[in-house]
């Protein structure tokens, strides 16, 4: 069931159906883009950038979803059924849904170790920032790793296992990649999709290094400004028995897709009364045969 090394029987094509929707882009800035993960101490704004919004096809990828690789696009769709009864529980997520996605993962990519390290719920009903965890779609165009903090954050996720320094350092000389598995978790979604860039239709320079500031740590993310040749795609209505696989992060530089921008979006198709997008992330480190 591998997503990963596909042989392209048909090119992806612009005769698709789509969506036109407007997307939040970073505006190209002099200085380093900062953004907090809470509210910051007064007289600090909550992020120095600013965003501006392009209108833009989004292609619906359900008819080619076979030909779409993690390795090529930097991102992949597959069916997939989970035994997860409810996934506001934090027990069941960890005890049913961590290792249901351990073994999707390395039946997908061939991965010989697996590790998963955070969680993400959306709900935009039910998020009470500083109350619970649970957050809104994020509705910028961005990437959730940079080429440094993938390393970074890799080996933070080890040590913290206890795995030690010399076995952390051989197994980061190896191919690893941060992979996101995303998923619907309650009806099938209708607002704010998931939108996803073709990340050979990326240039380096799109991709701008910004620190996230958590009230613990700082970490590194990518903001993205626009171009017109990025290709945007996603998977209309999706449901909890489906999963999409993100490319957020590979340390391999030597042709794979390294770096996947999304995004939720505004679906003008969507019904007024289409109930909050109900969604779960898993951020998982996953290493290839060495």
């Amino acid at each position: 069931m591998s997503l990963n090394n596909q042989v392209l029987d048909r090119p992806i094509s612009q005769e698709l159906p789509s969506v036109e929707a407007n997307l939040t882009y970073l505006v190209p800035m002099a200085e380093k883009p900062v953004n907090y993960t809470y509210e910051p101490p007064t007289g600090i704004p909550r992020t120095n950038a600013t965003y501006q919004t392009h209108k833009l096809p989004i292609y619906n990828a359900r008819s080619i979803s076979e030909n779409i690789s993690l390795d090529r696009e930097g991102f992949a769709f597959t069916g997939h059924n989970t035994n997860v009864r409810n996934f506001y529980d934090e027990d069941e997520i960890r005890r049913v849904y961590y290792p249901e996605a351990e073994q999707l993962l390395k039946e997908v990519t061939g991965a010989t170790k697996v590790v998963i390290f955070d969680h993400t719920l959306r709900n935009a009903g039910q998020s009470k920032p500083g109350e619970n965890d649970i957050k809104e779609p994020a509705k910028r165009v961005h990437n959730d790793f940079t080429a440094k903090s993938g390393y970074t954050r890799a080996r933070l996720e080890l040590a913290a296992r206890g795995i030690d320094d010399d076995d952390i350092d051989t197994l980061l000389k190896q191919r690893f990649a941060i992979i996101n598995v995303w998923r619907a978790i309650a009806q099938p979604i209708q607002e704010s999709p998931l939108a996803l860039c073709d990340a050979q239709s990326i240039a380096p320079t799109d991709l701008v290094a910004g620190d996230l500031v958590y009230r613990d740590r700082v970490g590194e993310t990518y903001g993205v400004t626009y171009n017109s040749q990025h290709k945007w795609f996603y998977f209309p209505q999706m449901n909890r028995n489906e999963a999409v696989f993100i490319k957020c992060f590979d340390s391999a530089e030597d042709g794979y897709a390294r770096f996947a921008a999304h995004t939720a979006f505004e679906d003008p198709t969507s019904p007024a009364n289409a109930p909050p997008r109900e969604s779960i992330e898993l951020r998982t480190l996953v290493f290839y045969p060495a």
